[in-house]
């Protein structure tokens, strides 16, 4: 029987971490369990920053963006040893359960935990929404707003001086933030793993809009793909266009988290709380077709992320 569950944030910081930790002690302590949280992440566990809390402890944090418990890297969880220690602290402290609230490194770090012999269930929060397991993480779509706003104020000073604007998002080996916000923004190109560059199309593009005297271009790229600032060089000797780039940087990662955000978080949240009390098993909670639903975390730490190949479609059937 589970009588104490732990809670750590792990990864990149999401908005909704919060929400999603303020459900999972409520659910907890609802099913009267006593709820613990691990400050900074894997490595904190390790350390054994561990602290039991009520229900005080959620007070006002539904709407904070970012993590409260904090969150931080530890290469060394990859060793066996260190995830030994890990397994040793929540025993020190008669934890029963742990759940994780991350993404895929934050899973891989709960399942060698579960070869120790630790109860864990893992909730998908990162706004790259690259978790095989999941149609949707939570910090999603607070980011795809945040990096609309940003495209909107960049279309002003864009179109002020006829410009061509590459704007830089995150997403490392997942497109859905770049293609989303293309599809949301209207823009004129999308540059990601799925929707791969082809050079002369979009300097065909660029200079016919060029000619019809077009007030602006967008083009949106994921990072790490090429070099923004030797691409803009390209554009401008090509097409014309005065061309500028912007970087947006971890300004995605921050905000208050939406309504949507926030309510996927409680969703979560629960069923994680629902397996501990009910069936006890390592597990990793998601949506899928707007249905909650889990898996075997052995089974969901190797499914791969669906590429949006229809998405990609249509954003070439309307640009």
């Amino acid at each position: 029987m589970i009588r104490k569950i732990a809670i750590l944030t792990s990864g990149g910081d999401a908005p909704g971490m919060n929400a999603c930790l303020r459900a999972c002690i409520r659910a907890g302590l609802y099913q009267g369990k006593e709820m613990y949280v691990v400050y900074d992440g894997l490595r904190g566990l390790v350390e054994g920053e561990i602290q039991q809390v009520n229900k005080d402890f959620t007070q006002d944090i539904i709407n904070r963006g970012g993590t409260i418990i904090r969150s931080a890297r530890l290469p060394e969880f990859k060793q066996d040893e260190v995830v030994a220690q890990a397994a040793e602290k929540l025993s020190d402290f008669e934890i029963d359960a742990l759940i994780g609230i991350g993404g895929d490194g934050t899973f891989k770090g709960l399942q060698a935990l579960s070869r120790h012999g630790v109860t864990v269930v893992g909730i998908p929060a990162t706004i790259d929404n690259d978790v095989g397991s999941t149609d949707e993480t939570i910090g999603f779509t607070t980011a795809l707003n945040t990096i609309c706003d940003c495209v909107d104020k960049l279309k002003d000073t864009s179109g002020s001086h006829q410009r061509c604007s590459l704007i830089e998002v995150m997403g490392r080996e997942c497109g859905d933030l770049a293609m989303f916000a293309a599809l949301a923004e209207g823009a004129e190109g999308v540059i990601c793993i799925e929707h791969p560059l082809k050079e002369e199309v979009l300097f065909k593009k660029l200079r016919k809009m060029k000619a019809q005297n077009k007030s602006h271009a967008i083009i949106i790229v994921s990072e790490n793909l090429l070099d923004i600032n030797e691409l803009a060089s390209k554009i401008a000797t090509e097409t014309g266009f005065d061309t500028r780039t912007e970087v947006l940087g971890r300004l995605q990662r921050g905000g208050s988290p939406t309504a949507h955000d926030r309510i996927l978080a409680a969703r979560l949240g629960s069923r994680a709380i629902d397996i501990l009390v009910k069936q006890p098993a390592s597990r990793i909670v998601g949506v899928k077709n707007n249905e909650i639903v889990d898996y075997d975390i052995n089974e969901a730490v190797e499914m791969k992320h669906r590429h949006t190949h229809g998405l990609r479609d249509l954003i070439d059937m309307l640009q």
